[in-house]
């Protein structure tokens, strides 16, 4: 079922990412920057490796992981974190602490509109990356 995320995505829309950021910590001018930034997901597997890269002019990201295992990942802000993602009803859930936090992203791959929703300690952040584009 993993392999419904597989392909190259590029974000077309976002909503209250700044929110978003700015509750994990992010300064006020990498969010004005990261808010501007439309980057591009791709996302590969081999065997139960997967491997999720976010590319953009601004910041690049890469993790990769196998389902259900905790693994180190340094995110676009440069925090240092333990994250461990898993699939649950077709929907892939990642779940990233540090320092005392929690931020859950759910991802969620409906045909032709895959969309993201973020939560973070108790707040809810739906939509923060609805609309994206299979460019595979």
């Amino acid at each position: 079922m993993a392999d419904a995320f597989v392909g190259t995505w590029k974000l077309v829309d976002s909503k209250n990412c700044d929110d978003y950021t700015k509750s994990t910590g992010v300064g006020f001018a990498t969010r004005q920057v990261a808010g501007t930034t439309k980057p591009t997901a791709v996302n590969e597997m081999k065997g139960d490796t997967i491997t999720m890269k976010t590319q953009s002019t601004f910041e690049s990201t890469e993790i990769s992981f196998n389902l259900g295992v905790e693994s180190d990942e340094t995110t676009a802000d440069d925090r240092k974190i333990k994250s461990i993602v898993t699939l649950d009803g077709g929907k892939l859930v990642h779940v990233q602490k540090w320092n005392g936090q929690e931020t859950t992203l759910v991802r969620d791959s409906l045909v032709g509109n895959p969309r993201q929703c973020i939560i973070i300690r108790k707040l809810f952040f739906p939509d923060s990356t609805p609309t994206v584009e299979d460019t595979s």
